[in-house]
């Protein structure tokens, strides 16, 4: 408990100085400042003004340097932590293993002769490929590179094809195993097994509701996308046998995190740190098996994954540092008092709690957003008796959203990046009905909870 008993502020006081924090990440943000060097130093400089009175007292900036250098050494040292490095391998692993295009063979091969069918076949290989990446960044980019090439083939529409590509993407962080779900997870201490069951479902409605968004657009403009060739029944047959090394990766990582191996003479039930190294050496074995990877490719996997799991850390490190700045200063309890003064009911406060999210979408990137946000609201949360795991896949469906939302949108420049010959603003419009129905799921999962917890709480095995 980081609150100090001679904390002089309290009440209005209270939501004054937190908010000036806020204030002072933003405008750092805006100003180009990497969010992990904004929300470190507005943290430490806050947790020493809250210790000390003063930014430039003695005592306060001990504490502050003793807190940053104990929150550095615990990050480093947490062995929850070292599940985050092992799903970004054995997501690499997957791409050099070739199943992306796997995966978009045999949803090609059902619905690609349908007008529309490519950018179908693209969301549901997608949606596939998150099942075994768990990375939106990871989908969008691979995807872009197997399905890009062939529905300009045939003559769709930058419009339709970059944007089924950027919406499907955002799959990787809700659909098992998911980046963003595990370290939800870790900040909330809320099991992640269960966080994982209960983005299924949801996740499946995405799926849906994006081929619907799909159809309406070549409903709108047939020219859009145009039918691809139809493919026999023996070429389908081929096609599902190939995706083998998809089902098995699926099957050991999950299956094992939910106790389908705890039967004689087995009795294995994975942790997920567990899952996750089982998922990468399989990952491993099956793209060395099919030549995918030599010594050079290994070598770019792992300086990869080296790269991206310190850049996580560091975000993970300045969120950490910004939040216990926060509680300091009290403002998770000081929201509980605002809302109890007010009388707000529950669905008020949380209707107001995901549109400060899809206000900060339109500027922050999802995860910096996820960390910046849930040590304040999840507490509030909790205490107007909405469950934990419903809120986190509500918050990682915000955290979609803002993935394809203007002026940030990241799937969207990561694609842009890719492609090169798209304008960023072709891509925005064309993503528009993929929004709509991203709004139309976050309304579903509101209003039905049992959509989320269904799965959860019905299977065993999942108290990891």
């Amino acid at each position: 408990d980081l609150r100090w008993s001679g904390n002089p502020f309290s009440g209005s006081e209270v939501m004054t100085v937190a908010l000036i924090g806020f204030a002072l990440v933003l405008v750092l943000v805006l100003c180009r400042m990497p969010i992990v060097f904004a929300m470190g130093l507005v943290g430490t400089l806050g947790f020493a003004f809250e210790r000390g009175g003063s930014i430039f007292d003695e005592r306060g900036l001990k504490a502050a340097m003793s807190m940053v250098g104990r929150q550095v050494t615990d990050t480093a040292q947490d062995y929850g932590l070292s599940v985050i490095p092992l799903f970004i391998l054995m997501g690499l692993f997957v791409n050099k293993g070739g199943m992306a295009r796997e995966l978009y063979a045999v949803s090609n091969a059902f619905l690609g002769h349908l007008r529309g069918g490519l950018s179908m076949a693209t969301v549901l290989a997608c949606g596939g490929f998150s099942a075994i990446c768990g990375s939106s960044l990871a989908t969008a980019a691979t995807m872009s590179k197997v399905a890009m090439p062939e529905m300009r083939r045939y003559g769709y529409s930058d419009q339709l094809s970059t944007a089924s590509i950027a919406a499907g993407g955002t799959l990787g962080i809700l659909i098992p195993p998911s980046v963003i779900l595990v370290i939800y997870g870790l900040l909330t201490e809320t099991s992640i097994g269960k966080l994982f069951m209960a983005g299924i479902i949801p996740g499946l409605i995405g799926i849906l509701l994006y081929l619907g968004a799909v159809r309406w657009t070549v409903w709108r403009n047939p020219e859009a996308g145009p039918a691809g060739d139809r493919v026999e029944w023996p070429a389908r047959r081929k096609a599902l046998r190939d995706v083998w090394a998809v089902l098995v990766l699926f099957f050991l990582v999950i299956g094992g995190l939910y106790g389908i191996f705890d039967v004689a003479p087995l009795n294995l039930t994975f942790s997920p740190t567990e899952a996750a190294g089982m998922g990468a050496m399989g990952a491993f074995l099956i793209a060395l098996a099919r030549g995918g990877l030599n010594w050079g490719g290994l070598l770019e996997v792992l300086k990869e994954t080296s790269f991206t799991t310190a850049g996580l850390f560091a975000v993970l490190i300045g969120a950490q540092i910004f939040s216990n700045f926060v509680n300091l200063a009290g403002l998770p309890n000081a929201l509980i008092e605002l809302v109890t003064a007010y009388s707000l009911s529950p669905m008020t406060v949380l209707m107001m709690i995901l549109l400060i999210y899809i206000i900060l979408g339109c500027v922050f990137e999802s995860l910096s957003m996820l960390l910046l946000t849930v040590p304040i609201f999840f507490p509030l949360v909790t205490s107007l008796g909405f469950d934990p795991i419903w809120f986190g896949i509500v918050v990682v469906v915000v955290v979609e959203i803002s993935l394809i939302t203007p002026p940030v949108g990241l799937n969207v420049f990561i694609l842009k990046g890719v492609v090169g010959d798209v304008t960023t603003g072709t891509i925005f419009k064309g993503v528009t009905p993929f929004w709509v129905a991203d709004i139309l799921r976050l309304a579903l999962i509101v209003a039905l909870p049992t959509l989320v917890l269904f799965l959860p709480n019905h299977m065993g095995g999942l108290g990891h």
